[in-house]
């Protein structure tokens, strides 16, 4: 069970990861036929909200399409065990910054604060790039109440399946350009990241080191990724 491989993660060096770069990557975390299963799941139209175009927003070039409750089981499952191990680090992150927020334990209570803001819309979502599709540098934020770290799967594998399209991750650095780091998952792999900043201890103490992400350009090939965004939205 997908829980199972979850709870069984070294959350000893997600966490290292996590706090000291504000992204870590786990491989295969999902098999080749799980992921094989959420791409069939593209056509099936009753099982999602909303579908985005990315050219008419201007967000890039590819589509997308949100979930819509209730989730299929296997994202359902991720996005529940998922979220206790994470929301720790989450809490660590704003006592550093000294932010007066506190995630609850459960994903279950977080849907709670999301609805009390009138966020009740799902937001785990599946991409589709095929050649020329690429997605610019954005953070997943859809009210007030947000959740500051979020995952993405890679569902295809990359130089077989697809070329380029690959995992940007920009940090702002005080007084300089912003710092690029490019990643290239594999099939199954998953990747945990800030949503849109995360601590980093200075001479004075903690400050925010705000973060963005995207998708370089597919050169060849379809690229299918999914998204596990924790928090609701309100449209």
């Amino acid at each position: 069970m997908i829980r199972d491989k979850i709870k069984a993660l070294d959350w000893n060096v997600i966490t290292e990861e996590l706090h000291s770069k504000g992204y870590c990557r786990v491989p295969k975390v999902l098999n080749s036929a799980q992921c094989e299963e959420i791409i069939k799941y593209y056509d099936q139209s009753e099982l999602f909200r909303k579908t985005v175009v990315m050219e008419r927003h201007r967000f890039g070039k590819g589509e997308y399409k949100y979930f819509d409750y209730p989730l299929p089981k296997i994202i359902q499952d991720l996005r529940v065990s998922l979220y206790p191990g994470l929301s720790t680090i989450a809490n660590d992150w704003m006592k550093a910054l000294k932010i007066e927020v506190e995630y609850p334990n459960s994903h279950q209570e977080l849907q709670r604060k999301c609805a009390e803001n009138d966020q009740n819309k799902p937001t785990p979502l599946l991409l589709k790039y095929e050649e020329g599709g690429f997605n610019t540098l954005h953070q997943d934020l859809y009210g007030e109440v947000y959740f500051p770290i979020q995952a993405v799967f890679c569902l295809t594998e990359p130089g077989e399946d697809y070329t380029g399209g690959e995992f940007v991750l920009t940090q702002q650095v005080p007084r300089a350009q912003s710092k690029a780091n490019v990643l290239n998952p594999q099939k199954g792999d998953m990747v945990l990241f800030a949503t849109n900043f995360r601590p980093i201890k200075g001479s004075r103490g903690y400050y925010r080191a705000n973060m963005k992400h995207g998708v370089s350009e597919v050169h060849l090939g379809n690229r299918w990724t999914m998204g596990i965004i924790f928090h609701d939205a309100t449209t």
